[in-house]
């Protein structure tokens, strides 16, 4: 019999993976659709993820001190229905860039707040997290092969709003989601956040971070565009992603094998060498065949990086405060890196292609990858430890 505290946050990962691939894979299309030049398109989807900088860190350090996550994920997931909902009457820039920060604000909690109760729920499986995220493999994977050929049928429409219908069913399963376990321990008396941005050994993670946040950008936002620039019909955009999503399966199902091994930061060393290296095989590829193979590479560059950050953070998170932890973990992810990601990729795509575009990524990311290990060389020669640089409590097991 599988226990409960694994199959509920299984389940959560894969509807709200399913509502993201749904309709993010297709809103750069959509915004072409209606008109809108390259630099407002590069505005849409590059500055608003910026706001998550703020609102992200202040979510989830109000939640940890209150312990209201599971008020403040339920409120997300009905404002996300309603903003999904209104998306397709939307056709002035202005509404557009408002409702798209609104979608953010409360988009941005979702996943960071559902890796903090997924550990908490594991207790002392943790090692095991690959293998729960393996649900929002599995959704968006199942999402991605449907909606392709749904929105060739009937258009984008159908997207927002089926993404609409599937955030409302996540409503009622983060109803089942445990946040914290009994009496809360006890805190330090500032938060983490400021201190926990001052750490190197936090920088190192925030730097790859942003490295999987261009990935992510360019794989939800430019894929498909890209895909188009190579005469590809939608139909095999939707295959595209799900040769990707495919392809996570087995990495994650052993991504706690290789935690353990190589250690997170071996892990996402190496996952920050895979996302420079496709970006550049999407620069050599010369069709859409091609691209599918490239695809199998997506399973070691963001899922791998998303899984071993989210183990890191947990890991070294002060007492009382993963959801912070993680919460700064993903605004590096999905709010500065996808914000460069998208605000650039519109610019460079406009002016220089999809290959140019993707060059440019792939050189980025060599050098983030120079200043991690430049980084990593100034800090002591002692284990991989945030709670002992800051000099707190080495208590990170949570609530």
């Amino acid at each position: 019999m599988i226990n409960q505290r694994f199959i509920w946050p299984f389940v959560f990962y894969f509807t709200v993976s399913a509502a993201s691939a749904v309709y993010r894979p297709y809103i750069v299309l959509y915004y072409q659709s209606i008109s809108l030049t390259g630099a407002q398109i590069g505005l849409l989807v590059g500055a608003a993820p910026l706001v998550s900088m703020i609102s992200l860190p202040l979510l989830a350090e109000l939640a940890d001190r209150t312990d209201r996550h599971k008020w403040v994920m339920s409120l997300s997931l009905l404002v996300l229905v309603l903003c999904l909902f209104l998306f397709p009457f939307l056709r002035i820039f202005a509404l557009l860039f408002a409702l798209s920060i609104v979608l953010t604000i409360f988009l941005s909690p979702v996943f960071p707040f559902a890796n903090s109760a997924t550990m908490v729920m594991m207790g002392d499986k943790k090692a095991q997290f690959g293998r729960v995220r393996l649900g929002g493999t599995l959704g968006f994977s199942v999402a991605a092969a449907v909606a392709g050929t749904l929105v060739e049928s009937f258009g984008f429409r159908l997207a927002f709003w089926g993404a609409a219908l599937i955030y409302l069913i996540a409503f009622f399963i983060n109803l089942k989601l445990i946040y914290s376990k009994g009496k809360q321990a006890s805190r330090p008396e500032k938060g983490p956040t400021i201190e926990l941005l001052k750490s190197r050994r936090y920088l190192i993670l925030l730097l790859v971070g942003f490295a999987g946040g261009i990935s992510f950008a360019s794989n939800n936002t430019y894929l498909f565009p890209y895909l188009n620039e190579l005469g590809a019909e939608e139909s095999l955009m939707g295959f595209a992603l799900t040769i990707g999503t495919i392809a996570e399966i087995p990495v994650l199902f052993f991504a706690g094998r290789f935690i353990k091994r190589f250690k997170a930061y071996g892990i996402l060393l190496f996952s920050t060498v895979m996302i420079a290296l496709r970006f550049l095989l999407f620069v050599l590829a010369i069709n859409p065949s091609t691209v599918l193979f490239i695809q199998l590479l997506h399973g070691v560059t963001h899922p791998l990086l998303a899984v071993a950050g989210v183990t890191y953070a947990d890991e070294q998170a002060p007492s009382g405060f993963q959801a912070t932890a993680q919460s700064l973990f993903n605004t590096a992810l999905g709010g500065i890196g996808a914000a460069f990601g998208g605000f650039a990729g519109g610019l460079l795509f406009e002016r220089f292609g999809a290959k140019g575009m993707y060059l440019a990524f792939s050189l980025m990311t060599l050098a983030i990858l120079l200043i991690v290990i430049l980084v990593k060389r100034t800090l002591p020669n002692t284990p991989d430890s945030l709670l002992s640089e800051l000099q707190t409590s080495p208590d990170a097991e949570g609530d």
